[in-house]
């Protein structure tokens, strides 16, 4: 992408039909790391690779607790992560004051997609460099949504988002009939595979994996650090396993 007389706001059209800052944008959720989010019947999971401005820094903060039933990944500009997060958390307490009740994920997704859109088209302001996955429940059944800079929002089985995320999706288009009887241990497990086939040097551990799990009642969990050896570990193991043999034919070729 270069810069051109078109890139200068978000509300002036290129000659090809584009919005520049927006695609832009969008750019950015690809450099952002990696983060997965997959569902099954009875939980849904976010896993994520976790980067460090230097050897010498802490690793980035990417999934957050929006209420004790909603919890998001994030890919992109970290910041805009935050501020995002706390409009989002900013939104269930105002539901639960006004209406005694949680607020449904499906409609904090939408909302959060309506905001992201105004800054498409506004000139005083700029889209949401940040992808957000989106994962809770809501009567009793454990829901996954995108939402992407440009406003639009979709309920997704399993997607990926982030620097390779293409080789994520791959895995989780082969393997994702699996899921909806998974465990959540294996639930995990097919997370940080996801996550291995899009990490540099294939390398995750401990300190650079997040995982936020939620279960059909409402219950959230997150993992950080040392949270995380246990998944990190299946994870190992899965390696280590010897490969399942080739089933046989059950009929036998027909020779002449």
């Amino acid at each position: 992408m270069f810069r051109n007389q078109y890139d200068t706001d978000c509300i002036t059209w290129s000659p090809q039909g584009r919005i520049h800052q927006i695609e832009y944008a969008e750019e950015a959720v690809k450099q952002g790391s990696c983060c997965v989010g997959l569902v099954s019947n009875t939980h849904a999971v976010i896993t994520s690779l976790k980067r460090s401005a230097s050897e010498l820094g802490s690793y980035q903060q990417k999934v957050f607790k929006i209420d004790d039933h909603i919890g998001i990944g994030i890919a992109g500009l970290t910041p805009d992560g935050r501020v995002l997060s706390r409009y989002m958390r900013n939104e269930c307490l105002n539901h639960q004051f006004v209406y005694g009740a949680p607020l449904s994920v499906a409609r904090l997704t939408n909302q959060v997609a309506d905001k992201a859109q105004i800054g498409t088209q506004r000139s005083g302001k700029r889209p949401y460099g940040v992808g957000l996955l989106v994962v809770g429940a809501e009567e009793g059944k454990p829901r996954l949504f995108y939402a992407a800079p440009t406003g639009l929002f979709d309920e997704y089985k399993a997607h990926a988002i982030g620097a390779r995320s293409q080789a994520a999706r791959t895995y989780l288009e082969r393997t994702y009939e699996q899921y909806p009887e998974a465990s959540i241990d294996e639930l995990v497990l097919h997370g940080a595979k996801a996550l291995r086939e899009s990490a540099a040097d294939h390398d995750v551990n401990c300190k650079n994996l997040s995982v936020c799990v939620i279960d059909v009642n409402g219950n959230l969990k997150t993992y950080d650090d040392e949270a995380c050896q246990p998944f990190v570990d299946l994870l190992k193991a899965s390696e280590d396993a010897p490969p399942a043999p080739a089933e046989e034919s059950t009929q036998a070729m027909e020779t002449e």
